[in-house]
């Protein structure tokens, strides 16, 4: 049942928002291993040819700073969501680092030192100390495509490689459930890959792009579209434009927008639109109410007014967006009215 509707802040109420239940789809509490960071969503139709389907919907996630990637299904979007406790890939197998990944004690001492751009002050309560994002391992931010030509799932994630370095793996599953992960890194973190052009290109942060082949060799960098204070973004394909949904740190409230890139020509030439804000936090468990303060770089360990990590999908003509809530505290879901 549709529960309430919202308009685009800028340009001309361009974009229509419509939530689907008037709470989250995913909290703390639905399980008692995935604990209160709840983040990076990614929706999948589970396709009709998968072994032992557990639901109609799979809703992949994860903890900012978390040792596995969540997995919840449901046979409705909006709902009843029951978590598979399991997940479907852990860190012990994703083939990235399962210890903390030290530095120089000059580089350490550095980060120590203070705060870079976008970054909480030492001490920030709720959010990792700059030492902690260097080193801490993780796998996390879910980006998941069914590969209906051969019968399989196909997960993008990242996760710590190295001191200060994230990068991106893919993983391949038969069930959706236990994932393969395959040899070598990608590319940097946080892409979300469409295809174009006859390859596979992908959009890391901060707005990179990046091109390959076959979406599993090594990927080409391309252009910076965003700047660096762009967050965690998602990407729906309309002919020539790219619809490019994404978040912006330092932001009171941090919210939604869409950016259109015209993708038809040569990428060197590809510029992004002026962002159009579509949602920002406007009920209690969205983060409306609490203390309306800048957003930080990194995890958020508190209820925070802000939302983050936008996901697309789409089903029959329709679109759909995932999206965290109270910072990193939970999942929403939207449906959206494109433009004319």
């Amino acid at each position: 049942m549709a529960v309430g509707v919202a308009s685009a802040r800028a340009g001309e109420g361009r974009w229509r928002v419509r939530r689907l239940v008037d709470r989250p789809i995913i909290a703390p509490g639905m399980d008692s291993r995935m604990g209160d960071n709840i983040e990076g969503p990614s929706l999948i139709r589970a396709p009709d040819w998968l072994p032992g389907r557990l639901g109609r919907y799979y809703l992949y996630f994860a903890d900012h700073k978390g040792d596995y990637i969540r997995l919840a299904y449901a046979d409705r979007l909006e709902g009843p969501w029951t978590v598979h406790a399991p997940g479907s890939l852990d860190l012990a197998q994703s083939g990235f680092p399962t210890v903390r990944q030290s530095g120089s004690p000059e580089a350490e001492a550095k980060l120590l030192q203070g705060a870079g751009p976008n970054r909480a002050p030492p001490g920030t309560p709720g959010i990792p100390s700059p030492l902690d994002d260097a080193t801490l391992p993780h796998i996390a931010s879910p980006d998941v495509h069914v590969d209906h030509e051969r019968r399989r799932i196909v997960m993008y994630h990242h996760g710590l490689s190295a001191f200060t370095q994230q990068r991106t793996r893919v993983a391949i599953s038969m069930d959706g459930v236990s994932f393969r992960p395959l040899g070598e890194t990608l590319g940097p973190a946080y892409m979300r890959v469409f295809p174009h052009a006859g390859q596979t290109y992908a959009m890391a942060m901060p707005g990179i792009f990046l091109r390959s082949p076959d979406g599993f060799a090594p990927f080409e960098v391309g252009p910076r579209l965003f700047g660096i204070d762009q967050r965690h973004s998602a990407l729906l394909q309309r002919g020539d434009t790219l619809h490019v949904f994404w978040t912006r740190v330092g932001d009171a409230p941090e919210r939604i927008y869409v950016s259109d890139i015209d993708i038809s020509g040569d990428w060197a030439g590809w510029k992004a639109g002026p962002p159009v804000e579509v949602l920002r936090p406007e009920r209690p468990w969205e983060g409306a109410g609490l203390p309306l303060v800048p957003s930080y770089r990194s995890a958020i360990n508190l209820p925070a007014n802000q939302l983050r990590d936008p996901a697309i999908y789409e089903e029959g003509g329709r679109v759909y967006m995932v999206y965290a809530v109270q910072g990193e505290r939970g999942l929403g879901i939207v449906e959206l009215g494109l433009p004319a």
